[in-house]
């Protein structure tokens, strides 16, 4: 339109008459065309008159449709309302009928069960196996974890009283049965005493424990829903086994004792006397003979000297095989008795303290770790006259370090009496022989040793380690008492010496204990001994040698440290080679210088003219010039060597044998090396005298009236003479 009119910017007055003009127009085209479709608006309108009817009748049919419809929501509203109270109602059923059966599940006693409760027979198998099922059963139910409201309902409260007359009833009932069982196992055990004490074994309890465990549910019943009562049974399984066990084992080391000391009444009546007049008994009745036995006194040492003199020990490991080893056969018997008695003791013991600690971890569940439920302040004064279990009314009985702990103090008072037989046994032992405590050190530290492995704490390991203490104690007492008579030995100014009786003991006490020690677990507390002992003997060695008036010092110190030295040489003892090398060492010194001092100068004054040629070659003269010496030529030589024939050097030489043979003691049978020594001694002078008018006198001629193979004969004859 605007490019139709180009002009309508510049003339808009024109521009808009012309669009008036041409509106005009338009509208009288429309007024002619509406004009013209009358007759369809007429029909139009009828239509539309017409709808509007039909509208009015659809809105009365709609209003009656609402009215129904409304009448349908209310009822549909009052139904679901209704479905609602049902569902809720059924919601609610089945949460009732739940817990319903929550309580009856869990809270129902079966009636079998609670005739087993009240009447089950404890007695028999059948009947315990029942009792104990419905004790577990007893116990779920008392234990079930009520839900919240529970505990207000009143039927609820009726079962859990019912329960707890029913744990009541049954736990004092049981109770009641263990006491008895408890009491007869007393009485059964008795009648077998006499028996086992004369076979020197103890009675076993295995039937008993065999029995009692058939019960060990129950106990540990009994341990989670009445503590007091399990507590009571408990103490009174200690009271009456411990009277049982002291009885036994009374009985059992009686006769132990017996068996050591002699099966006569008087070795009895020793067995039993108190410390110091079983000593006296001992020591004036002479119970077992024997003279040579090392006990302490002087006297027995030196009988112990003779006796053992020219034997020689057996190097036998075997406890039993010792014929050679003691001062008689007396004491090998006892000893190896000795021996046998107090390992069959210990053998004996052990099995029943380990049976007796497995029973009671067994029977009495302190095996396990567990928390015992508390009991109410009204449930505690009920139970046993609201005297037992009043303690407990706080929340559980008080609470001990350890399951371990309270093993071992049960141990301990059903064991009581054991360690206090065992240290009167080991006194008796010590008494009858001294030596005794290293028979009884090995096989106590054996037995320790092998508790201790097991289990360090226990009750036998502690037991058997304090009484090993007392062992050990006896043992260091012995080694001072030896010591000691070291010190105080005392010897004959009229007699000679010999073999020193402390020698002869420390080679008796070497055997035995080597024999004793092979391969046992103490064997460092041994090797203190002996160099303590070793120590003694040779200071004491030396101050008998140093005191001798008889016998010369120097075959004092060669015969006895000979001893000592063929007897470490023997037994190869590796903790005293040092010493066996120093006791070699003093037996060759001291033979040298008794062969020395006893050999003198068999040619007195062939040696002091030599010594004088001597004397001038030192001065600085020539040897070959020393012939020249007035007092020193070769008719003063051939004058000094006739005084020497040979038949006065064989009257020389037996002399001397005879004063060697008062001096020697025939038992370390030194003689004929002492004699040996002084004939090498001899010739070693011979040659240097013939070396020495060799070499001052050459081409002189002059030689000795006898030669060394006269020498070789004349001492050879005269060993053979005597």
């Amino acid at each position: 339109m605007m490019e139709g009119c180009e002009y309508a910017i510049s003339n808009a007055e024109a521009f808009a008459e012309k669009l008036s003009r041409e509106l005009q127009v338009l509208d009288g085209a429309n007024i002619q065309s509406i004009m013209a479709s009358e007759k369809q608006v007429n029909i139009l309108m009828k239509l539309l008159d017409e709808a509007l009817k039909e509208v009015d009748q659809i809105e009365m049919k709609l209003s009656s449709y609402e009215e129904m419809l409304q009448s349908v929501k209310e009822q549909m509203d009052q139904i679901s309302e209704s479905n609602h109270l049902i569902h809720l109602s059924n919601t609610n059923n089945v949460k009732l009928l739940s817990e319903i059966e929550f309580l009856v599940n869990h809270m129902d006693l079966a009636k079998g069960h609670i005739k087993a409760l009240q009447e089950g027979d404890l007695t028999s198998s059948r009947g315990i196996e029942a009792c104990t099922n419905a004790a577990d059963a007893l116990l779920q139910c008392m234990n079930v974890a009520l839900r919240p409201g529970h505990d207000m309902l009143h039927a609820v409260k009726e079962q859990q009283q019912r329960f707890s007359d029913l744990r009541e009833q049954f736990a004092r009932r049981l109770a009641s049965h263990l006491n008895s069982v408890f009491v007869q196992q007393g009485h059964d055990q008795s009648s077998t005493l006499a028996q086992h004490s004369v076979e020197l074994t103890l009675p076993n309890h295995h039937p008993f424990h065999r029995d009692l465990l058939r019960y060990a549910k129950l106990m540990e019943w009994l341990k989670n829903t009445d503590y007091g009562k399990y507590e009571g049974l408990t103490k009174n399984y200690m009271d009456y086994l411990s009277r049982l066990y002291e009885r036994e084992i009374k009985d059992f080391f009686e006769v132990a004792k017996i068996k050591m000391t002699g099966t006569t009444k008087e070795g009895k009546k020793f067995a039993t006397l108190p410390r110091k007049e079983s000593a006296v008994k001992q020591e004036t009745e002479s119970l077992h003979g024997s003279s040579g036995k090392l006990t302490g006194s002087t006297s027995s040492l030196n009988k112990l000297s003779v006796q053992s003199s020219g034997s020689r020990r057996s190097q036998s490991s075997s406890l039993l095989d010792m014929g050679n080893m003691s001062a008689s056969d007396l004491d090998v018997a006892d000893r190896t008795k000795f021996d046998k008695i107090f390992e069959r003791v210990l053998s004996e013991l052990e099995p029943l303290c380990l049976a007796e600690q497995d029973f009671i971890s067994k029977f009495f569940k302190l095996q396990q770790h567990q928390s015992v439920p508390g009991t109410t302040t009204n449930e505690a004064e009920e139970m046993d006259g609201g005297t037992s279990c009043r303690s407990y009314a706080s929340g559980g009985p008080q609470t001990i370090s350890s399951e371990k702990d309270m093993i071992r103090q049960m141990m301990t008072k059903i064991f009581r009496c054991i360690e206090p037989e065992l240290n009167n046994l080991i006194a008796l032992g010590d008494k009858i022989d001294s030596f005794n405590s290293l028979y009884m050190l090995v096989k106590m530290s054996h037995h320790v040793w092998t508790a201790q492995n097991v289990d360090p704490a226990s009750f036998l390991s502690t037991t058997l380690g304090n009484v090993l203490v007392t062992v050990k104690r006896n043992f260091d007492k012995c080694i001072s008492n030896q010591m000691k008579q070291m010190d105080e030995v005392k010897i004959s100014k009229k007699s000679k010496v010999g073999i020193l009786p402390f020698v002869a003991e420390f080679e008796e006490f070497a055997g035995l204990a080597e024999s004793i020690f092979k391969n046992a677990e103490r064997r460092g507390d041994l090797d203190k001994a002996y160099i303590k002992l070793i120590r003694a003997v040779f200071v004491s060695v030396e101050k008998v040698a140093n005191e001798s008036q008889k016998t010369p010092r120097d075959v004092v110190m060669m015969e006895n440290f000979h001893r000592i030295f063929a007897t470490l040489s023997r037994l190869k003892i590796s903790c005293l080679e040092s010493e066996k090398k120093e006791a070699k060492q003093k037996y060759t010194d001291h033979l040298q210088s008794y062969v020395i001092y006893s050999l003198g100068q068999p040619l007195e004054k062939l040696n002091h003219f030599f010594e004088g040629v001597e004397a001038r070659v030192a001065q600085g003269i020539r040897e070959e010039e020393v012939s020249y010496q007035l007092a020193f030529n070769k008719q003063e030589l051939r004058k000094v060597i006739k005084e020497y024939p040979g038949k006065e050097v064989k009257k020389g030489l037996d002399n001397l044998y005879k004063k060697v043979d008062k001096h020697l003691c025939e038992e370390e049978n030194l003689l004929q090396v002492v004699w040996h020594s002084m004939q090498d001694e001899f010739i070693r002078q011979y040659k240097h005298f013939e070396g020495l008018i060799a070499r001052c006198y050459p081409g002189s001629g002059i030689t000795m009236e006898f030669t060394i193979q006269d020498i070789l004969d004349y001492c050879s004859s005269i060993a053979q003479s005597h």
